[in-house]
């Protein structure tokens, strides 16, 4: 048998500020309504459901694979808002680069405390 993630919840404040947050960084797809989620579409089958909860919300992390140009417009987005960003998970290499296995990679919080990830090498 086969396993295959489809979906996770992702519990936020806000539904529409952080599945927009998502899809304005990322470059995808507006966020569509499925009962009471915004559900963001990736290109590999998965979703991510924006579900809106009372504070507080437990940070969860989730990492994107995109490809170099991607990257580029994506990381430039973080910068156009004055975001904080990091090479590590742990937040103590701020405003760096992570360059592990020939790739590139950063680390920084969306609304709700997430550590998001966009890397372009697993």
């Amino acid at each position: 048998m086969s396993a295959q993630l489809n979906h996770t919840i992702v519990w936020c404040r806000n539904k529409q500020v952080s599945a927009t947050f998502l899809v304005e960084i990322l470059g995808l797809s507006a966020a569509e309504p499925f009962g009471p989620m915004l559900i963001v579409k990736l290109d590999n089958g998965v979703s991510l459901d924006f579900y809106d909860n009372d504070p507080p919300i437990a940070s969860q992390h989730y990492a994107f694979l995109i490809g170099d140009d991607d990257f580029d417009a994506a990381f430039a987005r973080l910068q156009a808002r004055q975001l904080r960003w990091w090479a590590d998970p742990g937040k103590l290499r701020p405003g760096e680069i992570n360059d592990y296995g020939g790739g590139r990679r950063v680390y920084f919080d969306d609304p709700d405390g997430h550590l998001l990830e966009i890397m372009t090498r697993v």
